[in-house]
């Protein structure tokens, strides 16, 4: 591996940790952890409910670590399990009032956090920057088996 290459991973492992250590200290006030409030955004994105697997898949967690989370979000009245219309071994998950409500309060967390980081960076310097991640998502993706 070359510098450049070693320098560039380091630099993204250490900068991809850093921010959501980040905005898990500024979301700690709703009593969410970084795991949950990801959980929390990716059912608040997704087009289609997602299943419990997929949601664990984008998380990056075991299929048990999310069943565990989406408990704790169920107990706490932010998501709903709903049967699969087309395979009753699998459960959907969406939010409820109270997950939608909570989603609208990260998202305003998230966004400040953003602004502020990015404030003093060239936007021809961030899109440059967000292209080569998207780049690096696809050869990744591609790479998967």
């Amino acid at each position: 591996m070359s510098a450049l290459e070693e320098r560039f991973s380091a630099a993204l492992h250490n900068t991809a940790r850093a921010w959501r250590l980040l905005i898990d200290r500024r979301l700690k006030g709703l009593g969410m952890s970084q795991a949950a409030w990801m959980t929390v955004t990716f059912v608040a994105k997704a087009k289609t409910p997602l299943s419990q697997s997929e949601l664990a898949q984008k998380v990056g967690v075991e299929g048990a670590t999310m069943v565990a989370m989406l408990d704790r979000l169920a107990a706490a009245g932010l998501i709903e399990r709903v049967p699969s219309e087309t395979d009753r071994r699998v459960k959907r998950v969406t939010l409820t009032p109270a997950g939608t409500e909570l989603y609208a309060q990260v998202r305003v967390e998230a966004n400040a956090v953003r602004r502020q980081l990015l404030a003093g960076i060239d936007p021809n310097a961030l899109l440059a920057a967000a292209e080569l991640l998207e780049q690096l998502q696809q050869a990744m993706d591609d790479a998967a088996p």
